[in-house]
């Protein structure tokens, strides 16, 4: 073994992901990092596809990949999982829609170790196959469609609330109990919640290349950012912090969607005839200026090419915006609890 290379766990939740799990096993293979001094734990939340069976080809001429089963399925069982059974001094946590630089693994050791930060990574850079997946993809670099946090931005360098994914060492998430086995979602918000806690640091930076492929459908779309509104409250419940502004944005939106709506309706029956078009008239200007607002991000934003690309943007912030909105009222108003201890138990 080449003792100038520390050894390294990658751990890739996956689930059906046959249509990316190619892609991302040769972009692995593809690394600069010494093979030797690599394992790569792919963690399978009971797959009905093929991606079960491409795993165990690859395995059959490549002895760094090693599968492990996920019967609970969720992300952060599967992470635990894997972490818990990785053999390195260091862990790089990758996603199977993502595809990686063939520098990646040895830029995260690299800056774990000339940086005071615990946590490393890089932006997260969307791209798209198909038209949906790439109108979908140029909103994750749209101030209006998710509020332009700094991991979103391909540019920045410095310290950071978060980053794309994350690399650590195994001796860190030992110390703070790994992932929270109750958060479906956001559970790499309460791991960086809790490092920063202990005083630790988070760095992002761009020399750590990756490229996210996110989801293909608007309806994969709404049921995944209604999730991370949902369960962004439960992260912030847990830790007793409010959310930045641009998280009630969505959640004010859409009480002002259904409250302007009703007293819209109703203004007929409340105010006297002279004064009955008052609200349904503010209520129109106020969806005419958001509307507006909207367009004009859709049709200013470089990533989406054409006329019709720029249309479906329009409406990509729409299925957002209520989405989050309706999954953070959701989350207001369930009754959360969570165990301050073993965080990481499964």
């Amino acid at each position: 073994m080449n003792s100038a290379y520390p050894e390294v766990s990658v751990v890739i939740p996956v689930f059906n992901e046959e249509e990316y799990i190619r892609g991302l096993m040769d972009s692995l293979l593809k690394q600069d990092y010494d093979m030797s001094m690599l394992e790569i734990i792919l963690v399978d939340g009971v797959s009905t596809d093929k991606t079960a069976e491409i795993i165990e080809e690859y395995q059959q001429i490549h002895s760094v990949f090693k599968m492990l089963q996920n019967p609970k399925q969720t992300v952060q069982h599967a992470l635990n999982i894997g972490m818990k059974a990785a053999q390195g001094k260091y862990i790089v946590r990758m996603d199977a829609h993502s595809e990686y630089a063939d520098n990646y693994i040895s830029k995260c050791v690299e800056y774990l170790n000339k940086t005071d930060a615990v946590n490393v990574g890089g932006p997260m850079i969307a791209e798209g196959k198909t038209p949906v997946q790439k109108a979908i993809a140029a909103a994750y670099h749209s101030k209006f469609a998710l509020g332009g946090g700094k991991n979103h931005d391909e540019t920045y360098e410095g310290y950071a609330d978060t980053v794309y994914l994350g690399a650590f060492k195994k001796k860190t998430l030992e110390e703070v109990g790994y992932y929270d086995k109750d958060l479906i979602r956001n559970e790499d918000d309460d791991l960086n919640f809790r490092l920063k806690e202990k005083g630790y640091k988070i760095y992002i930076t761009p020399e750590i290349k990756s490229t996210y492929y996110p989801r293909c459908t608007y309806r994969e779309l709404f049921k995944q950012y209604f999730e991370y509104g949902e369960w962004k409250v439960a992260v912030r419940k847990k830790h007793g912090e409010h959310a930045r502004l641009s998280h009630y944005i969505p959640f004010l939106f859409v009480l002002g969607l259904a409250a302007g709506g009703i007293a819209s309706i109703l203004s007929p029956f409340i105010f006297n005839e002279s004064c009955s078009w008052v609200i349904p008239c503010a209520y129109g200007v106020g969806c005419g200026l958001y509307l507006l607002i909207d367009i004009i991000a859709s049709f200013s934003n470089k990533r989406a090419c054409g006329f019709i690309q720029k249309l479906r943007l329009v409406w990509i912030h729409i299925i957002l915006h209520i989405s989050y909105g309706c999954g953070y009222i959701k989350g207001i108003f369930r009754d959360w609890n969570f165990s301050e201890k073993d965080n990481g138990a499964d």
